[in-house]
């Protein structure tokens, strides 16, 4: 980590290339140097900041974090994206806590990233993805509220000219408990704001044993405009004069136009020019968005398509096989001899699974507002990393950061695609500067969206063990060959053809995604393998292949044991606690062991992701080829919980990606274009088939987990499992039609 000047530095010197490059993902998110704790006093300089730039600027600014109307309405700046998954509540929750406001008077606001660089990044990272939207910045948010509750306390004592340790405070009023008088923080805030702040790091935070606003499962801030329809998402925006585009890429990733033939299309209806985006990208602007696109698709184009167009599923499939079997010094953990303990094992397990691509599927397809000027660039984008999309408008146009602001609209989902991955930003720039000084919006058509996504990538993995005369493992080899996320979004973090990051939930050290088991040997290796097809993080990024990976495989070796699959993990997890607890209150919610009714079976699985440990048991029944899914109970200990509601929530969404992905058709290539090209080919689970959940929370509250994608790695795997001791037989192929199996 870098202090506030260091970051201030990158930014005034790196050149806008850099710093893009220097933000590069993690999880979906962003990466870049920023202090634990933002500096609350220079935020709170005005120097260059046009202070009029904020909404409700016009009340008194207690710091950053808290603007407070002379009603008592608070209004919590929160930097990060909302995109369902509850972050902007929960952060609001926290803020609320340490701020002992009241909670029926507080609203939210969005600060842009243009704000951010003018105060000296005073809200830090703005990025929303793998996970870390309350779990990274819960720190400094909580400081930052508990900074104005002190400063808002101090000016009630200045007003009374009474010790501060006289004064209480309880939901936005303050008591000067000997005399009873009372304020509220609407009347101290102007006061307040003309106060020092304090040191942030002084502050004692609240034990979580004593929260009254957070830890409840209070109701979402974002829900009431989306029921009733008026909130605009980024389709829906209107600006005075706008014009709209349509884009059309190569249809196969990597290819380039040779011509197309504007004389065609230039005078219909509505047609306001064609542009040449880049190299591999055209685009019709029209007074509406249908007659651009219908233009666009009658625009003749000549496509050079590259060496990608002789690529097909079948040779990706075979160009990972091949990988498994390479030889090589690819290993990430090496512990005792284990490829030598399997050969000279009792009984040796092997099993080759695969998983594919899948489509992120948004719902709001992508798009970009952009209005360009020769000295100002502004753009209205639904993106999960505000400060990436204000990199990018800056590169896109060569104006510097300070002449550039986004506007962040809530994507209409976003499951890591609007994060690190910013093209659709610098494609409507590209457009716009066609147009100067008129809004145009630039928007995708499913069918585009859909074809050119960066999808989640593929994999395969050959997983070996050994067994004693006793069934107790004696080594675990895991081999995984797949596509690298980093390699398409983040190649700086590749180091010697080595990406650590496809290994997720398999590393030794305890914190993000550690392996729950302890083997008396271990090899753990990753074969890169890359197509022409662009990857990137997808709700539960590499967890999701790995965790099914694992956790199928584990399921294996205990049936070769002949041992319970709970009681064959237990023995192996005794070094692991955290991982060993969720295990435990899973199977203790399901009646793990109990007996089931005639032809229903159950199965288990456990994962680490994200700081978090989950585990999961499901209970399903197969009638000839259906899969009928009675039931899944989940365990999640993410540390912390800040809103059980919003919990139990996320791990609803990720049973419903998780069961898409395992039953549904995937992302197929054919000649090197994306077969599926709308719901039609690439359905989505639909609410017939989302079976009963359950869950119970177990946090430890010692540490900071995340919770939107933790659990998806344990899905497939408890369902899987399920379904093999139901049938009798392993399942390695996904999606599970490859089995001849179907979801009810």
């Amino acid at each position: 980590m870098t202090n506030i000047k260091e970051t201030q530095q990158v930014l005034e010197n790196s050149s806008r290339r850099r710093f893009i490059v220097d933000t590069a993902v993690v999880g979906g998110g962003l990466m870049i140097g920023l202090a634990t704790i933002p500096n609350l006093a220079m935020a709170q300089s005005k120097g260059a900041y046009n202070p009029n730039t904020i909404m409700n600027a016009g009340d008194p600014e207690v710091n950053a974090w808290v603007n407070i109307k002379p009603d008592d309405t608070v209004v919590v700046r929160i930097a990060r994206s909302e995109m369902g998954q509850g972050t902007r509540t929960g952060l609001a929750q926290l803020v609320a806590e340490e701020l002992e406001c009241d909670w029926k008077k507080v609203i939210t606001e969005s600060p842009t990233p243009g704000q951010s660089v003018a105060r000296k990044r005073a809200w830090g990272e703005m990025s929303t993805g793998g996970s870390r939207g309350i779990r990274i910045s819960e720190d400094y948010v909580r400081r930052g509220a508990a900074a104005a509750r002190v400063m808002l306390l101090q000016a009630a004592a200045n007003t009374w000219n009474v010790p501060v340790s006289e004064l209480k405070v309880d939901k936005s009023i303050i008591t000067h408990v000997p005399s009873g008088r009372k304020t509220s923080y609407g009347k101290m805030s102007e006061a307040a704001s003309k106060i020092t702040p304090p040191d942030p790091k002084s502050i004692t935070l609240k034990d979580p044993k004593t929260w009254k606003v957070a830890g409840k499962p209070l109701a979402r801030l974002d829900t009431a405009n989306k029921v009733n329809g008026t909130k605009v998402f980024g389709v829906d925006l209107q600006l005075p004069g706008m014009l709209c585009a349509a884009v059309k890429a190569c249809p196969v990733f990597g290819g380039k136009i040779v011509s197309y033939d504007e004389s065609k299309v230039k005078n219909l209806r509505g047609v306001k020019g064609v542009v040449k985006v880049n190299d591999g990208t055209v685009a019709v602007v029209a007074d509406t968005f249908w007659r651009a696109k219908i233009a666009l698709e009658a625009l003749p184009i000549v496509w050079d398509e590259g060496k990608g167009a002789n690529t097909s599923s079948s040779d990706i499939d075979k160009m990972l096989r091949d990988g498994l079997a390479e030889e090589g010094d690819f290993w990430q953990r090496k512990e005792g001899d284990a490829l030598g303990s399997i050969q000279n094992s009792a009984k040796k397990i092997e099993a080759v699974y695969s998983t594919p691509y899948r489509s992120h599927a948004n719902m709001e397809p992508m798009n970009a507002t952009v209005r360009i000027t020769a000295d100002r660039a502004e753009a209205w984008v639904p993106t999960q990393n505000g400060e990436a999309s204000h990199a990018t408008l800056a590169e896109a146009t060569g104006l510097p950061l300070e002449k550039c602001e986004i506007y962040k609209l809530d994507p209409g989902t976003g499951l890591g695609r609007r994060g690190g991955t910013q093209e659709y930003v610098t494609q409507a720039a590209a457009i716009g500067k066609a147009f100067p000084g008129v809004p145009i919006k630039m928007m995708w058509s499913r069918e585009e969206d859909m074809t050119h996504d960066f999808y989640h990538p593929v994999a395969m993995a050959k997983m070996s063990a050994g067994l004693d005369s006793a069934g107790n493992i004696t080594g675990m080899h895991i081999k995984v060959a797949g596509q690298s996320i980093n390699a398409t979004v983040s190649p700086m973090a590749i180091k010697n053809n080595k990406d650590v990051r496809q290994l997720q939930g398999f590393y030794a050290e305890a914190g993000d995604a550690q392996l729950g088991y302890k083997f008396p040997s271990l090899l753990t290796e990753y074969v890169m393998k890359n197509t022409h097809v662009p990857v990137g993080p997808w709700r539960g990024v590499n967890t999701n292949q790995n965790g099914l990976f694992m956790e199928c495989f584990m399921n294996e070796c205990a049936i070769a044991a002949k041992k319970d699959p709970l009681a064959f993990r237990q023995a192996l997890m005794q070094d692991f606690p955290k991982h060993l607890g969720v295990l435990n209150a899973a199977a203790k919610k399901a009646n793990w062991g109990s007996p089931t009714p005639a032809g229903v079976h159950r199965g288990i699985a456990q994962f680490m992701g994200y700081a978090s440990y989950s585990a999961c048991v499901a209970e399903v029944s197969v009638k000839g080829n259906i899969v009928h899914i009675n039931r899944l109970v989940f365990a999640l200990n993410s540390g912390h919980v800040v809103n059980p509601y919003l919990v139990r929530e996320q791990i609803e969404g990720s049973v419903v990606m998780a069961l898409g992905a395992i039953f549904n058709p995937e992302i197929t290539v054919e000649n090197g274009r994306i077969k599926q090209t709308n719901f039609d080919s690439y359905p989505l689970l639909k609410l017939a088939s989302t079976p009963k959940v359950e869950s119970v929370l177990v946090p430890t509250n010692d540490f900071w987990g995340g919770v939107g994608e933790p659990t998806i790695c344990v899905v497939g795997p408890a369902i899987i499992n399920a379904i093999s001791t139901s049938i009798g037989r392993p399942l390695r192929n996904f999606p599970l039609y490859k089995e001849g199996l179907t979801l009810a």
